[in-house]
């Protein structure tokens, strides 16, 4: 979102007015540094995020992340939108050699100590798409986190929507609920996946990543509760998308774009979409820096285009372009957004590996899959991989000279189409065996057995339920019981359903 956001008041008109024309003025900046070739050379660098929840010991959420923060005293972890949320940094690696087990490693070190340290304030950590145990009261704009920028960005999409934001989630039970701000979008915790690429790959990258999206969700589904209800197998997307929805009814029903989008077509270049960006979504945060990015690079030097990097931070797309500079150097990279958090750090590095070798390998196919799989075809299959999970069927193009595309069970897709080309893509990335086998045979063995978190928490609710819980001691249980398991760290498709047998006295 950018450091210099502050909370300070409404904005004028002319603010707007004078932010819009200093987008395009970056956005130019942008064009002349694709044409001139200033960025960063191929570097095959990879950089992870892990959004968390706070939780007490009866499963609960915990609104705690200021005091936890203090006693975790890390840079690597920051806060997130509400008072039960954190974020997880880790630094980039090079895709190459150990590289996913050097990251699980570093990343159960860091959950360690950061679940130790909220222990003192009786809290723990854990890593789920949606906490399972959260109510609509939880999801207030008093809980939001005490940070000038979450409270500037949810009083701007609050004003820009002008009415109440409705929750409408229609799966396994249907959700239909208002709230007055965009705390559910708290809800809702991720893992995202950087990957940088250079201008000449850029393109070919972000549509692989579009294309297997929905492959990604069916094999990764972690969310498939919200208040109490069943929903769909990963719920987030449906979630964020209404959490954040500017338009009301009436700009839905004219085919306005919502701000959580997953787009509407493949792309030839980055630029395309910092394009549409400007082109179709309105500046939430109309805020200047005095930068003049065509006078820098007049100059010779690297422009920011901070008033770019901030609009675009507030389009949330599912595969989103980033701009960024290190050592003085312009890079792009893709930033994937799809997967749920959790629900071990194995399954998380199972997970990123998938992406990032199946990635490679639709990049660099010779046919690549979206020139034989129409953009719409992509996005119901996004849908249909949040709504079923696992148990999804997608569209995919036919193998051979056959052409065209059918529907197949993602589980066959991966297992017979998507695993090898992973396999081939981190052996391309120089990703050493061992782990290139370890890791991707966790996302077969979760296809073999079609069990997934969200098949585990829904199988072990109904369990908890089926020994006569409440449906509100069921989630908590079922919470507890994943908190459990998530610590022990073996991957989900491995975890026994439901709770544990109690103990006998006597």
């Amino acid at each position: 979102m950018g450091e210099k956001v502050v909370s300070g008041g409404s904005f004028e008109l002319a603010d707007r007015q004078r932010y819009r024309a200093k987008l395009r003025r970056c956005l130019a900046g942008l064009e002349r540094l694709l044409a001139e070739k200033r960025f960063d050379r191929p570097k095959n660098l990879m950089g992870l995020e892990i959004e968390l929840n706070l939780i007490g010991s009866d499963g609960m959420p915990r609104m705690l992340n200021g005091e936890v923060l203090e006693r975790i005293a890390s840079r690597d972890f920051q806060t997130e939108l509400a008072m039960f949320n954190l974020e997880v940094n880790i630094a980039p690696h090079r895709l190459e050699g150990r590289v996913f087990d050097r990251l699980a490693e570093e990343i159960r070190t860091s959950l360690a100590y950061a679940h130790r340290k909220a222990g003192e304030v009786d809290a723990g950590i854990l890593m789920i798409g949606i906490l399972p145990t959260l109510d609509r009261d939880d999801l207030v704009s008093s809980n939001l986190s005490a940070v000038d920028r979450y409270t500037l960005l949810n009083d701007q999409i609050v004003a820009a929507r002008g009415e109440d934001f409705v929750l409408d989630i229609d799966g396994v039970e249907h959700l239909t609920c208002t709230s007055g701000s965009i705390a559910p979008e708290a809800a809702c915790t991720s893992v995202q996946l950087h990957l940088q690429v250079t201008p000449d790959r850029f393109a070919d990258v972000w549509n692989a990543a579009q294309a297997v999206a929905a492959v990604q969700v069916a094999v990764g589904a972690n969310s498939p509760f919200l208040f109490g209800r069943e929903l769909w197998h990963e719920s987030r997307p449906p979630l964020f998308q209404q959490a954040t929805d500017t338009r009301p009814p009436e700009l839905q029903a004219q085919g306005v774009r919502p701000r959580t989008w997953f787009g509407e077509r493949w792309v030839t270049s980055a630029y395309d979409l910092f394009e549409e960006n400007l082109r179709f979504f309105p500046p939430l945060l109309p805020i200047h820096d005095d930068e003049e990015p065509l006078d820098v690079l007049d100059a010779g030097g690297t422009p920011t285009l901070a008033e770019l990097v901030l609009h675009n931070g507030t389009v949330y797309r599912w595969n989103r372009p980033v701009y960024g500079i290190a050592d003085g150097v312009p890079h792009l990279r893709v930033e994937n957004r799809v997967l749920p958090a959790g629900p071990t750090v194995t399954d998380v590095i199972a997970n990123t590996a998938f992406y990032y070798g199946v990635v490679r390998a639709l990049a660099e196919e010779s046919r690549p899959v979206w020139t034989r799989l129409p953009f719409e075809a992509a996005a119901a299959n996004f849908d249909t991989a949040c709504r079923h999970g696992i148990d999804a069927r997608l569209l995919w193009p036919r193998r051979g000279r056959l052409g065209g595309v059918t529907e197949i069970d993602a589980v066959a897709l991966v297992r017979d189409e998507l695993l090898p080309l992973a396999e081939a893509g981190l052996d391309a990335w120089g990703v050493e065996p061992a782990d290139r086998d370890l890791y991707l045979g966790v996302i077969d063995e979760r296809c073999r057995r079609r069990a997934n978190g969200a098949t585990w928490q829904a199988a072990t609710f109904h369990r908890a339920l089926e020994q006569g819980l409440t449906r509100e001691a069921a989630l908590a249980a079922t919470t507890r019981r994943y908190s459990e398991l998530m610590h022990l760290g073996e991957p989900v498709h491995t975890w026994p359903v439901g709770l544990p047998e109690p103990v006998r006295l006597g």
